[in-house]
């Protein structure tokens, strides 16, 4: 058997600001923007160098999925970026703009730093040690 994980829902609140942020300042990939009526779109983006996983960015619907936007994990760190040279792109996120809630830090499976995206998500910034079994 073999499965994969496609890709995390994302709720957000604009799907062109989403997409802005994420390419732009991200240097993710629009995978795919497929017009589905009624307002609605499949938009995927995906982290450079990756080919598996991918982001789909979902406009919130109504005021219910409105006040998840940026609390979809409680507040907890819920999405990871891994890297292979995290101080080169820590720099080029802080260049862009992005906001660190702390300096990097050395834990034992590697060098992480939190940041927020626009929408209030949290996620780490990552690179694992080669002795580290988590990527």
């Amino acid at each position: 058997m073999r499965q994969s994980l496609h890709a995390v829902t994302l709720v957000v609140p604009d799907y062109d600001d989403a997409i802005a942020f994420y390419t732009n300042r991200l240097k993710f990939t629009l995978t795919q923007d497929i017009d589905l009526g009624g307002g609605k779109r499949w938009v995927r983006v995906t982290p450079p160098g990756l080919t598996g996983a991918s982001l789909l960015l979902a406009k919130a619907d109504g005021p219910e999925q409105m006040t998840a936007i940026g609390n979809q994990t409680g507040g907890r760190v819920g999405f990871f970026l891994e890297t292979d040279d995290f101080y080169r792109d820590h720099a080029a996120m802080l260049e862009s703009g992005i906001g660190f809630e702390e300096r990097p830090r050395h834990e034992p499976y590697g060098i992480v730093a939190v940041w927020c995206d626009p929408f209030g998500n949290r996620w780490d910034l990552i690179e694992f040690t080669a002795a580290s079994d988590a990527s």
